[in-house]
C-alpha cells in the first residue's frame, strides 16, 4: 500500500496514465493498442483508475494567446493576517477571478503564489487595481512576468 492507502500501480497502469496525460482524448481502442492490451481489459483498468481517484477529470488545455491573454504573471502575495477566516475569504475571492489560472497557499516569505493570465502591462495593471487589490487582507505583493513556458504538465505521471 502507498501513503494514500492504495495498492501501488503496476507498469501497465503507469503507462495508461502517461498516455492519458499526453492525450486525454485517445480512444480506448488506440490506448489499448499503445500499451499492448485488448480493448476490454484496457477499459476496465481505466475505469478502475478513475474509480480509485488516480484520474480525477479530463480537460481541454486552452491557448491563452488565442483567447487574448498572451501573458502569464506569477504574483507572490503576503496577507496581513493568517487566521482561517482571512485565508478562506482570500482563497474564495481568488477562485472567483477568471484570470487566475492557479493559486497555491505556500510556506516561506509569501503566503500565496498566484498564476494569472493577462493581456500585457495594461491588462496586468487592470487586474491588480480593479480585482486583486480589492480583496481585503493583502499586505504585500511581488510579481514577475513569465517570458516563456518551458514545461507544462497538469500532474505527475508515474
Amino acid at each position: 500500500m502507498n501513503s494514500s492507502g492504495q495498492k501501488p500501480l503496476d507498469p501497465t497502469d503507469q503507462r495508461i496514465l502517461r498516455e492519458l496525460q499526453s492525450d486525454g482524448r485517445v480512444t480506448n481502442a488506440e490506448l489499448a493498442n499503445r500499451i499492448g492490451l485488448s480493448a476490454g481489459p484496457c477499459w476496465q483498468r481505466v475505469k478502475r483508475l478513475e474509480d480509485a481517484g488516480y484520474i480525477t477529470h479530463y480537460a481541454a488545455i486552452l491557448d491563452q494567446k488565442m483567447l487574448g491573454f498572451p501573458d502569464t504573471v506569477i504574483i507572490e502575495v503576503t496577507l496581513d493576517r493568517h487566521d482561517d477566516e482571512t485565508l478562506g475569504k482570500f482563497g474564495r475571492a481568488l477562485a472567483d477571478l477568471p484570470e487566475v489560472l492557479e493559486a497555491y497557499l505556500t510556506t516561506g516569505d509569501y503566503d500565496y503564489f498566484v498564476k494569472v493570465a493577462i493581456a500585457g502591462t495594461e491588462g496586468y495593471e487592470h487586474f491588480l487595481r480593479d480585482k486583486l487589490y480589492k480583496i481585503a487582507g493583502i499586505k504585500h505583493t511581488r510579481s514577475c512576468f513569465a517570458l516563456r513556458c518551458l514545461k507544462r504538465n497538469l500532474s505527475v505521471a508515474p
